[in-house]
């Protein structure tokens, strides 16, 4: 196994994240809607070259669409929390908030047998309970913060924050962060958004280029790392952008990269840097 690793990750959201900002009619729909021609396409590439990968997927999703959530368990890939809907945690209380990962959860547990070991946020934005609630119903990791590009770290919790005063940062946790970036996501490049009046569509290739610059980057700096790369199926579905996946994995095999699901990984990490070794700020 390749010291430098790989996670494909896929933000299975369909329609549900236009659904959380109230764009219900038929063309928003059927954007999302697009998913599951995506999903279908990305499963069929993964098998092709024998990769693992973990599939956020919303329990909205997992009720409206079991079938292709049945395919993705199917073929080996893990399936991690996305919320019930795609609304961002932000926006609930926190009863709410405990509630919808209760109920994805079990959408999760009645699709592949097993509770979630992983978390992601909608629209990655922790509301203040949200990793209290994480570590109370026992998740193993998270992937909503950006905190590193290439180590997984340990989540604080109770950070002190005054705007006159030096940041107070509060005590590291058992729960493991899973960094995520912006620019390794694939929904900023390429997809239009009305409610911010911004459209994407960059060209594939330029994206390319700079995601694996990003791994090459790791492997210069690096005695050993984990980048996360974040697609959604009806934004990386779309035809050149598969192509653009398929090329991303073939020259990421040629340098030497280990794809694995993030359970894999974020353990990896857990075995060779225990919370007990960790420095302290």
């Amino acid at each position: 196994m390749s010291k430098y690793i790989v996670c494909l990750t896929f933000d299975f959201d369909v329609m549900s994240g236009h659904i959380a900002r109230g764009r219900i009619t038929p063309t928003p729909i059927s954007r999302g809607e697009f998913g599951i021609i995506g999903a279908q396409r990305i499963v069929s590439l993964l098998k092709k070259y024998d990769i693992t990968s973990t599939w956020f997927i919303p329990g909205f999703t997992i009720e409206t669409y079991p079938q292709i959530c049945k395919e993705v368990v199917k073929h080996g890939h893990e399936i991690a929390h996305h919320g019930w809907t795609h609304v961002p945690p932000g926006s609930m209380n926190r009863d709410q908030e405990e509630s919808e990962i209760i109920r994805a959860n079990e959408a999760i547990m009645n699709l592949c047998g097993q509770s979630a070991q992983g978390y992601r946020s909608p629209a990655w934005d922790l509301s203040p309970n949200t990793l209290e609630l994480l570590i109370k119903h026992n998740f193993y990791y998270e992937s909503s913060m950006m905190g590193h590009d290439y180590l997984p770290y340990r989540v604080r919790q109770n950070d002190v924050i005054n705007l006159q005063k030096a940041m107070q940062f509060g005590n590291k946790t058992s729960l493991i962060e899973m960094p995520i970036s912006w620019s390794q996501d694939d929904h900023p490049h390429f997809e239009m958004r009305n409610d911010l009046n911004r459209s994407g569509h960059r060209n594939a290739n330029s994206v390319l280029e700079n995601w694996i610059d990003d791994f090459i980057y790791m492997t210069q700096i690096t005695n050993w790392g984990i980048i996360t790369y974040t697609c959604h199926p009806y934004v990386i579905g779309r035809g050149h952008r598969m192509l653009m996946l398929e090329r991303l994995i073939t020259k990421l095999k040629e340098l030497g990269a280990s794809f694995m699901r993030m359970d894999a990984a974020a353990n990896i990490y857990d075995n060779l840097e225990p919370l007990q070794t960790q420095t302290k700020y």
